[in-house]
Protein backbone atom coordinates (compact mmCIF):
# COMPACT_ATOMS: atom_id res chain seq x y z
CA UNK A 1 0.00 0.00 0.00
CA UNK A 2 1.36 3.41 -1.01
CA UNK A 3 0.99 6.75 0.76
CA UNK A 4 1.07 9.98 -1.22
CA UNK A 5 0.70 13.38 0.47
CA UNK A 6 -0.36 16.08 -1.95
CA UNK A 7 1.24 19.49 -1.50
CA UNK A 8 -1.46 21.13 -3.62
CA UNK A 9 -4.63 22.13 -1.77
CA UNK A 10 -7.63 20.52 -3.42
CA UNK A 11 -11.25 20.62 -2.38
CA UNK A 12 -12.82 17.36 -1.24
CA UNK A 13 -16.18 17.23 -3.00
CA UNK A 14 -17.04 13.53 -2.86
CA UNK A 15 -15.75 12.79 -6.36
CA UNK A 16 -12.61 11.34 -4.76
CA UNK A 17 -14.70 8.35 -3.63
CA UNK A 18 -14.98 7.23 -7.25
CA UNK A 19 -13.14 3.92 -7.86
CA UNK A 20 -9.65 4.38 -9.35
CA UNK A 21 -9.58 8.12 -8.49
CA UNK A 22 -5.93 7.88 -7.37
CA UNK A 23 -4.98 6.11 -10.60
CA UNK A 24 -6.91 8.43 -12.90
CA UNK A 25 -5.97 11.71 -11.21
CA UNK A 26 -2.54 10.97 -9.69
CA UNK A 27 -1.26 7.91 -11.58
CA UNK A 28 -1.12 5.88 -8.34
CA UNK A 29 -1.70 2.22 -9.13
CA UNK A 30 -2.89 -0.24 -6.50
CA UNK A 31 -3.98 0.15 -2.89
CA UNK A 32 -3.23 3.61 -1.59
CA UNK A 33 -3.71 6.35 0.94
CA UNK A 34 -3.79 9.84 -0.53
CA UNK A 35 -3.66 12.70 1.97
CA UNK A 36 -3.86 16.46 1.61
CA UNK A 37 -5.01 19.62 3.32
CA UNK A 38 -7.87 21.58 1.81
CA UNK A 39 -11.51 22.61 2.11
CA UNK A 40 -14.53 20.32 1.84
CA UNK A 41 -17.89 20.96 0.26
CA UNK A 42 -19.92 17.96 -0.84
CA UNK A 43 -22.73 18.60 -3.29
CA UNK A 44 -26.03 16.92 -2.42
CA UNK A 45 -25.77 14.50 -5.37
CA UNK A 46 -22.33 13.29 -4.17
CA UNK A 47 -23.47 12.42 -0.61
CA UNK A 48 -23.06 8.68 -0.05
CA UNK A 49 -24.50 8.33 3.46
CA UNK A 50 -28.32 8.23 3.39
CA UNK A 51 -28.43 9.73 6.90
CA UNK A 52 -26.65 12.83 5.54
CA UNK A 53 -29.04 13.46 2.62
CA UNK A 54 -30.12 17.09 2.71
CA UNK A 55 -27.40 18.11 5.19
CA UNK A 56 -24.48 20.44 4.63
CA UNK A 57 -21.15 18.63 4.73
CA UNK A 58 -18.40 21.20 4.49
CA UNK A 59 -15.32 22.59 6.14
CA UNK A 60 -12.96 25.47 5.47
CA UNK A 61 -9.67 23.70 6.17
CA UNK A 62 -9.33 19.97 6.75
CA UNK A 63 -6.82 17.15 6.58
CA UNK A 64 -8.16 14.52 4.16
CA UNK A 65 -7.43 10.82 3.82
CA UNK A 66 -8.68 8.81 0.83
CA UNK A 67 -7.97 5.11 1.13
CA UNK A 68 -8.60 2.55 -1.59
CA UNK A 69 -8.29 -1.23 -1.26
CA UNK A 70 -8.59 -3.75 -4.09
CA UNK A 71 -8.32 -7.01 -2.11
CA UNK A 72 -12.01 -7.94 -2.32
CA UNK A 73 -14.03 -8.02 -5.55
CA UNK A 74 -16.70 -6.99 -5.41
CA UNK A 75 -15.79 -4.56 -2.65
CA UNK A 76 -16.89 -5.78 0.78
CA UNK A 77 -18.72 -2.94 2.58
CA UNK A 78 -18.55 -4.70 5.96
CA UNK A 79 -14.78 -5.16 5.70
CA UNK A 80 -14.47 -1.54 4.56
CA UNK A 81 -16.35 -0.28 7.63
CA UNK A 82 -14.10 -2.39 9.87
CA UNK A 83 -11.06 -0.78 8.26
CA UNK A 84 -12.62 2.66 8.64
CA UNK A 85 -13.07 2.08 12.39
CA UNK A 86 -9.45 0.89 12.60
CA UNK A 87 -8.34 4.14 10.90
CA UNK A 88 -10.38 6.20 13.37
CA UNK A 89 -8.88 4.33 16.33
CA UNK A 90 -5.37 4.89 14.99
CA UNK A 91 -6.13 8.61 14.72
CA UNK A 92 -7.51 8.60 18.27
CA UNK A 93 -4.29 6.95 19.56
CA UNK A 94 -2.04 9.38 17.68
CA UNK A 95 -3.99 12.39 18.97
CA UNK A 96 -3.69 11.09 22.54
CA UNK A 97 0.10 10.86 22.08
CA UNK A 98 -0.05 14.58 21.20
CA UNK A 99 -2.02 15.33 24.36
CA UNK A 100 -5.45 15.60 22.69
CA UNK A 101 -8.10 13.46 24.35
CA UNK A 102 -10.99 12.50 22.07
CA UNK A 103 -14.18 10.48 22.36
CA UNK A 104 -15.22 8.08 19.59
CA UNK A 105 -18.82 7.61 18.51
CA UNK A 106 -18.85 5.08 15.68
CA UNK A 107 -16.75 6.57 12.90
CA UNK A 108 -16.50 10.09 14.38
CA UNK A 109 -14.19 11.66 16.94
CA UNK A 110 -15.28 14.41 19.33
CA UNK A 111 -13.44 16.68 21.72
CA UNK A 112 -15.90 17.18 24.56
CA UNK A 113 -19.15 17.81 22.64
CA UNK A 114 -17.52 19.28 19.51
CA UNK A 115 -17.16 17.19 16.34
CA UNK A 116 -13.59 16.83 15.04
CA UNK A 117 -13.99 14.43 12.10
CA UNK A 118 -16.20 13.28 9.26
CA UNK A 119 -15.83 9.89 7.63
CA UNK A 120 -17.49 7.49 5.21
CA UNK A 121 -16.78 4.02 3.87
CA UNK A 122 -18.15 2.66 0.62
CA UNK A 123 -17.60 -0.17 -1.82
CA UNK A 124 -17.90 -0.71 -5.56
CA UNK A 125 -17.56 -3.68 -7.86
CA UNK A 126 -13.78 -3.11 -8.01
CA UNK A 127 -12.67 -1.60 -4.70
CA UNK A 128 -13.39 -0.28 -1.22
CA UNK A 129 -12.95 3.41 -0.37
CA UNK A 130 -12.67 5.36 2.88
CA UNK A 131 -12.69 9.12 3.35
CA UNK A 132 -11.61 10.67 6.64
CA UNK A 133 -11.69 14.43 7.09
CA UNK A 134 -10.22 16.07 10.20
CA UNK A 135 -11.18 19.67 10.95
CA UNK A 136 -8.15 21.91 11.24
CA UNK A 137 -10.43 24.82 12.09
CA UNK A 138 -14.11 25.13 12.90
CA UNK A 139 -14.37 27.93 10.32
CA UNK A 140 -16.47 27.01 7.30
CA UNK A 141 -18.24 24.10 9.01
CA UNK A 142 -22.06 23.93 9.18
CA UNK A 143 -23.44 26.46 11.66
CA UNK A 144 -25.91 23.95 13.15
CA UNK A 145 -23.16 21.53 14.25
CA UNK A 146 -20.72 22.27 17.07
CA UNK A 147 -17.25 21.58 15.64
CA UNK A 148 -13.62 21.98 16.65
CA UNK A 149 -10.34 21.93 14.74
CA UNK A 150 -6.83 20.77 15.52
CA UNK A 151 -5.49 24.33 15.37
CA UNK A 152 -7.95 25.23 18.14
CA UNK A 153 -6.23 22.46 20.13
CA UNK A 154 -2.90 24.28 19.71
CA UNK A 155 -1.47 22.06 16.97
CA UNK A 156 0.56 23.93 14.38
CA UNK A 157 1.13 23.02 10.72
CA UNK A 158 4.24 20.97 11.57
CA UNK A 159 2.29 18.94 14.16
CA UNK A 160 -0.56 18.40 11.71
CA UNK A 161 1.78 17.15 8.96
CA UNK A 162 3.39 14.79 11.47
CA UNK A 163 -0.05 13.53 12.55
CA UNK A 164 -1.10 12.87 8.94
CA UNK A 165 2.13 10.99 8.23
CA UNK A 166 1.93 8.93 11.43
CA UNK A 167 -1.72 7.94 10.92
CA UNK A 168 -1.08 6.90 7.30
CA UNK A 169 2.04 4.91 8.24
CA UNK A 170 0.33 3.18 11.18
CA UNK A 171 -2.66 2.24 9.01
CA UNK A 172 -0.39 0.77 6.32
CA UNK A 173 1.53 -1.13 9.00
CA UNK A 174 -1.68 -2.56 10.52
CA UNK A 175 -2.85 -3.78 7.10
CA UNK A 176 0.60 -5.29 6.43
CA UNK A 177 0.64 -7.06 9.81
CA UNK A 178 -2.86 -8.45 9.29
CA UNK A 179 -1.81 -9.84 5.90
CA UNK A 180 1.33 -11.28 7.51
CA UNK A 181 -0.71 -12.86 10.34
CA UNK A 182 -3.05 -14.47 7.79
CA UNK A 183 -0.10 -16.13 6.04
CA UNK A 184 1.34 -17.60 9.26
CA UNK A 185 -1.84 -18.92 10.86
CA UNK A 186 -2.84 -22.53 10.47
CA UNK A 187 -6.55 -22.85 9.81
CA UNK A 188 -8.63 -25.66 11.31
Amino acid sequence: MKHCHLKKKIKYDGSQLKPFWALEELNIKGPSIVTWIGPMNIKKEKIVDYEDKGREIKGGEMAHFIIEHFDSQPGNIKLCYHRQRMLIMILKEELLKMGIKTRREGDDLYINDSKLTVSIATASISSMKIHLGINLSSEGTPENIKTIGLKECNLDNKDIKKLIKNVAEKYIEEIRKIEEDITKTKTM
